[in-house]
């Protein structure tokens, strides 16, 4: 037979509203009261009715996270540390998460925003892949609906409560290690250039060949959808049109992946024939034919903390918006040499 709340308050022998506030994480409730009761309920079996609880509370417990991709890519590993941190952290503070994908600016993404936020089935979001200009921003502030966003897009003149990858002495320190090498042509392999970590790591790139007294070469510049094969794609013709490439920095390392492939096809070999590196830090990375030079970020410890502060601005609304800075990591591999 289910246990009530009123047999639970009962048999600790507080009132109904303590227990239920104890259960809400009310911070009129003490911390040794709230375990006494969450141990209690847990013993006795005691499950609450949430739908009750949401309305009461005004809000779902719940936050949104919209991939911008055109298909589902969570297998792909940036993308499934990125959920795995996000589904940590929510499940830890007894959230749920409302997952979807839709390519970005698209009819079902902007369907998915609207219908998300009318229909009351989030309580704020988590961004990814933030754009110059984004629109899903301009869409949230104007719903005053809360959310947090792994980098920050510098056109939006609002508050901003998220995480930012520091992106400019990590590439120096790539791009150093390319020419102390003896590597004067230098190829990019990029995205879309109003994606704001295409905007960060391009420029980091090419600020540090021009410190160094080198040209960045127009041609030696490529923009490609975030993909294997059209790292693989790029490589190619990068090749094909430079016979003087001797090096190739990528945006990602699933487009370093894809270039390493084109290279083996064509005979050449990473590391010793044409340096190639990427950024990330993905699992696959240090398990490819060389061992790619890569830029690492936690991507997992990302996640985690851009769902734990959007639960924590959800419970708290009065707490200050925070910018939280990671440092990356270069971590050099046989890709380069």
């Amino acid at each position: 037979m289910k246990i009530t709340i009123k047999e639970l308050a009962n048999n600790l022998g507080i009132s109904i509203t303590t227990v239920s506030r104890a259960l809400d994480g009310y911070s009129d409730v003490s911390e040794k009261t709230r375990e006494r009761v969450k141990v209690a309920a847990e013993e006795m079996g005691y499950f609450p009715n949430l739908s009750a609880r949401h309305l009461r509370k005004q809000r779902t417990d719940t936050i949104g996270y919209i991939l911008p991709s055109e298909r589902s890519r969570f297998n792909e590993s940036f993308n499934s540390e990125f959920f795995a941190g996000l589904s940590d952290a929510t499940s830890r503070a007894n959230y749920g998460l409302l997952v979807s994908t839709a390519g970005y600016d698209s009819t079902k993404e902007n369907s998915l925003y609207s219908s998300w936020v009318q229909g009351k089935k989030v309580d704020g979001f988590v961004l990814n892949r933030i754009r110059l200009g984004d629109k899903r921003i301009q869409y949230l502030r104007t719903e005053m609906m809360p959310f947090v966003s792994l980098e920050q897009d510098p056109l939006d003149e609002g508050p901003f409560n998220g995480v930012i990858t520091t992106t400019e002495s990590v590439m120096a320190r790539l791009v150093d290690h390319l020419i102390n090498f003896g590597h004067s042509h230098i190829a990019y392999i990029g995205t879309d250039e109003n994606l704001v970590i295409d905007q960060m790591r391009y420029r980091s790139f090419r600020a540090q060949l021009e410190f160094r007294g080198l040209t960045p070469d127009p041609e030696l510049l490529m923009r490609i959808p975030l993909s294997f094969d059209f790292g693989y794609e790029a490589a190619a013709e990068l090749l094909n049109k430079s016979p003087r490439l001797s090096a190739i920095v990528c945006v990602n390392d699933m487009v370093a992946l894809g270039a390493i492939k084109a290279l083996e096809e064509l005979g050449l070999k990473a590391g010793r024939d044409i340096a190639v590196s990427g950024f990330d830090g993905i699992p696959e990375s240090a398990y490819s034919n060389p061992p790619l030079t890569t830029i690492h970020q936690p991507v997992y410890e990302i996640a985690y903390k851009l769902g734990s502060m959007l639960i924590e601005k959800l419970q708290n609304p009065e707490i200050l918006d925070k910018t939280t800075l990671i440092d990356p990591t270069l971590i050099l591999r046989k890709s380069t040499g």
